[in-house]
């Protein structure tokens, strides 16, 4: 990545003094409290949503100190939300906030350095291209995008810009994960033969804003900003603030849960995305005019791309009619379990020796493993507060703005779950197997590409 001016310039002042601060004896950590300004990396908010204030924000504030970061200006097009985006911020930081009409207004203000996109679902793309064409680094959250054209233009646009991106999988900066990971990596769990994900909850609420609606008004907004590149429809608010229960402007299920998990998925296996995808689900029980499902269950088939001998199944199911369950992630090998909700490694469900003996084998049978002393909470709620996954990811970033390191979920984690939750969003609606073209990376429901 090349470097600007201003990078030129902040780097050679800091070789100097650090030879400076050597002679004065003072260690990095008090070196950190007496930077000034021009070393602040400063941060500009896209869209003060429920997902920003609940749990990036907190984040940011508890960190932002520390790091020598600072939050300066917020953008959202709805007259209320900038408003107390502005007023909101202003009290949390403790100083003024530039309130900006739209992105473009943000990134005329030149004194921003990184942004946080916390946007509608299928705005996060096209906020992203926008925000590294402009020169910022971005924290954006998932899904990174709903159809693939939206993701080959953000992937290119990242890719070009050599920008720090890190996509809100928080999963990847998680330390039961990582373990999980290193374990799986190292061979000792062995191939996986299936996965279930599991992602329950009864909130007839859950993505509803009842008493936000009725103060949108077209005129305190930009529609057609709203809109981007979806068709044009007329003004409705319930698709401006409810958008999680609208096709085109979200998957729902896939895009908000579904994703988080699957990510896991390409992590620990080590591959981009599913061979195919095939999806049962429907609106069971919430009829309040939504056009997503409340019940969702997705069935893929994993394996490497050109050998359809090796492989494995996972199986996705959720529902928003029923919390029995939770949120599970199980992970299955020949010789035993992997389970992410007890953190516990275990030889359960794994060959025993009476069965391979029979056969001829041997059995294998997992150690006992635990967990808990690197167990983090996951919790189902959408705005989670500065949970330590969400602080952890949020550290990984602001670090990696500053060292220029790619972080824990680059752009390219975020491209390989859009695939999945494409995949998933066209199985559901078309009825089709669905199937990926890595040829030209488009996703095939029933021989043709799959849009809207």
């Amino acid at each position: 990545m090349k470097n600007s001016r201003r990078e030129f310039i902040k780097k050679g002042s800091m070789a100097g003094l650090a030879t400076y601060i050597g002679t004065m004896g003072l260690s990095a950590k008090s070196y950190r409290n007496i930077i000034g300004a021009n070393d602040r990396v400063n941060v500009g908010v896209i869209g003060f949503s429920d997902r920003f204030r609940g749990s990036l924000l907190p984040s940011f504030v508890k960190l932002h100190k520390e790091l020598n970061f600072d939050m300066v200006a917020v953008s959202d097009i709805w007259k209320k939300r900038r408003e107390d985006g502005q007023a909101y911020l202003k009290q949390q930081l403790e100083h003024d906030i530039t309130a900006c009409v739209n992105n473009e207004a943000l990134y005329d203000l030149k004194n921003i350095d990184a942004v946080f996109i916390s946007t509608a679902d299928f705005q996060h793309a096209l906020h992203t291209v926008e925000a590294v064409k402009a020169g910022k680094d971005t924290y954006t959250e998932k899904p990174l995008a709903e159809t693939m054209e939206d993701a080959r233009a953000v992937l290119k646009a990242v890719k070009d810009s050599g920008k720090i991106v890190q996509i809100g999988s928080q999963r990847r900066s998680g330390a039961t994960y990582k373990a999980a990971y290193d374990f799986i990596q190292q061979g000792k769990f062995g191939p996986i033969v299936m996965v279930e994900l599991i992602w329950n909850v009864n909130q007839p609420g859950r993505w509803r804003r009842p008493s936000l609606v009725p103060q949108l008004r077209e005129e305190d907004t930009d529609w057609k900003r709203f809109l981007l590149n979806r068709p044009f429809e007329k003004f409705d608010p319930r698709k401006y603030l409810e958008f999680r229960l609208f096709w085109p402007y979200s998957s729902g299920i896939p895009g908000q849960w579904m994703c988080h998990q699957i990510d896991t998925v390409h992590w620990f296996a080590n591959l981009p995305h599913p061979r195919s995808a095939a999806v049962n689900g429907g609106i069971y029980a919430w009829k309040d005019g939504r056009k997503n499902a409340d019940t969702l269950t997705a069935v893929f088939d994993y394996g490497p791309i050109n050998d359809p001998s090796k492989g494995f199944q996972v199986i996705f199911s959720s529902r928003m009619t029923n919390a029995a369950g939770d949120v599970k992630e199980i992970y299955y090998s020949n010789g035993g379990t992997l389970n992410l909700d007890t953190n516990q490694i275990s030889p359960e469900g794994g060959l025993n020796e009476n069965h391979a003996k029979a056969m001829g084998m041997k059995a294998n049978l997992l150690p006992s493993v635990s967990l808990n002393d690197m167990a983090t909470k996951v919790t189902t709620d959408a705005n989670t507060g500065s949970d330590d996954l969400t602080l952890s990811h949020v550290r990984n970033w602001m670090d990696c703005v500053r060292s220029r390191k790619q972080p824990n979920a680059p752009i390219e984690a975020g491209y390989n779950h859009a695939i999945a939750v494409i995949m998933s969003n066209a199985a559901y609606r078309t009825g089709q197997k669905v199937t990926f073209d890595e040829k030209t990376q488009e996703v095939m429901a029933g021989g043709k590409v799959f849009k809207y």
